[in-house]
């Protein structure tokens, strides 16, 4: 069984925190596209580095046993900060703030830079599944118990393009404890990525 977190925090404390860390990872992010992108010289390089290494001894002073896992307020409500697609404190994370309409569709705008190159200016397919990975997921779950990933396939129509980028999912049916759901990406020119997966309800969700 996964071990789920319950944290007793208030609204004026998740808001405390997240103005705390939510800065924090995105200077980080900005600072992965630096790297990436940059062409300064040697020295420029080697101070930099002297500066990012004092920064991350700074914030290693006091840091989690573990990793950040998934938290749940007393609300229901989810903190998966360190999720590597919508966490507000995971760097790696774009991150995708994601939406529900009125008929259950999951969906959301973002962008994606340099750090998720694969393809020469187009996004790596990897991260392409992680995306829809994730979406899917969200449109298969009830919003109290998560549906996890028993099956997915994508079908790659075409390059994804870097820059800003739209994905939708929703849920197509239910069998017991599998949920299916489709999905797919796109970008200013179209869908480029399909997707459609099986996402099962966890055991210990069943029992309780």
């Amino acid at each position: 069984m996964l071990d789920f977190t319950l944290e007793n925090l208030s609204a004026e404390d998740i808001e405390r925190l997240r103005a705390v860390y939510e800065p924090l990872a995105q200077s980080v992010r900005e600072l992965v596209d630096a790297t990436v992108r940059t062409q300064a010289d040697a020295e420029a390089v080697a101070a930099a580095k002297a500066e990012i290494d004092s920064a991350t001894a700074r914030l290693r002073s006091r840091q989690l046993d573990g990793t950040f896992g998934v938290r749940y307020l007393a609300t229901g409500e989810r903190m998966a900060w360190g999720n590597p697609v919508i966490g507000i404190r995971n760097p790696i994370a774009p991150p995708l703030v994601i939406r529900r309409d009125a008929s259950g569709k999951s969906y959301c705008d973002f962008h994606l830079g340099a750090a998720y190159e694969g393809p020469p200016g187009h996004v790596h397919g990897g991260v392409a599944a992680l995306v829809l990975d994730h979406l899917l997921g969200e449109a298969a779950s009830d919003g109290v118990n998560p549906r996890f990933t028993g099956t997915i396939t994508l079908r790659y129509l075409r390059a994804t393009r870097l820059g800003r980028l739209h994905a939708e999912a929703t849920t197509t049916r239910t069998d017991g404890v599998k949920t299916f759901a489709a999905g797919h990406l796109a970008d200013d020119e179209g869908v480029t990525v399909e997707a459609e997966g099986v996402f099962i309800l966890p055991r210990w969700a069943r029992e309780g």
